[in-house]
């Protein structure tokens, strides 16, 4: 079976925790990305942000995405995923966590980001079905 860092979209780009949620959604239009990894000072991984997060938490709160930084939305630590991590563990930590991305990790360094997209690609019809209902249900 197929490993995280087979599947994976490598060089992942990080968005400080210091920078602005604006900066945030500039980066992500950039890069053509729906989420990004939250580092901090130290260049550890804190979370990811979504445009999600944004659209919820920043924008429909009224709040200025110039003024918000990304380390106001962090929550709580990071779900993470090993690099030689199957596809099957892959599927049990999204479906378990309820996230549609991971960041992929080697030791302590960010390698990539693997998403629902590539688990799909990697798993059998019934698999993905099994995957896309738990991920879309509350």
């Amino acid at each position: 079976m197929a490993t995280a860092r087979e599947i994976m979209t490598p060089g992942a780009e990080c968005i400080g925790s210091d920078d602005t949620v604006l900066q945030a959604a500039l980066r992500m239009t950039d890069l053509g990305v729906g989420a990004l990894p939250i580092c901090g000072t130290d260049n550890r991984l804190k979370g990811m942000i979504t445009d999600r997060d944004i659209v919820v938490n920043v924008l429909g709160h009224g709040r200025d995405p110039g003024q918000v930084t990304i380390g106001e939305l962090a929550q709580g630590a990071a779900v993470t995923i090993g690099a030689d991590d199957d596809a099957e563990e892959i599927m049990a930590t999204m479906t378990e966590h309820k996230v549609r991305r991971l960041p992929v990790i080697d030791g302590d360094e960010l390698v990539g980001i693997v998403a629902q997209a590539d688990v799909a690609r990697a798993l059998s019809d019934p698999q993905v079905g099994d995957l896309l209902q738990a991920l879309s249900t509350d």
